[in-house]
């Protein structure tokens, strides 16, 4: 399962379609609303999780684009403060893309920052809270 986030800028021309509605309909794409401000006849923004096969996930992007809008990937990232991470690997049993694991045999919990989609699932899991996402510095400077 391919999962980025995006922020999207709508046109107000689009602002009363039901667009995300045809991405599941048209590519069985799963989606996520982290953020959305978008008025009747006023220019939108929305910052989604897009859920879905690779080519699909490639496909609705091309949708959105042909219908104006703008769509920008939200490159968020978890980080580790390796000072604070014990390494009981409670992350790792949250982990949906396998970016966190252990390794055997002396059970490590390893962290591949190249597969992480910056979920935040991990944040939460973490007893002592070594897990950090920094996506809401990104969605700041994508507002403003």
């Amino acid at each position: 399962m391919y999962t980025r986030i995006y922020f999207l800028r709508f046109p107000k021309e689009t602002s009363d379609q039901p667009i995300i509605y045809q991405l599941v309909r048209r590519y069985d794409i799963e989606f996520n609303i982290l953020k959305a401000d978008i008025l009747p006849q006023r220019e939108g923004i929305m910052i989604i999780e897009l859920k879905g096969q690779r080519e699909n996930v490639r496909e609705a992007l091309a949708y959105l684009k042909g219908l104006g809008v703008n769509v920008e990937r939200l490159a968020g990232k978890i980080r580790r403060d390796e000072s604070r991470c014990f390494q009981c690997g409670a992350c790792t049993g949250v982990c949906p893309v396998g970016a966190l694991s252990i390794r055997r045999p002396d059970m490590a919990v390893i962290f591949d920052p190249e597969r992480c989609t910056a979920c935040g699932l991990c944040v939460p899991a973490c007893p002592v809270r070594a897990m950090e996402v920094s996506l809401d510095e990104i969605v700041e400077e994508a507002l403003v």
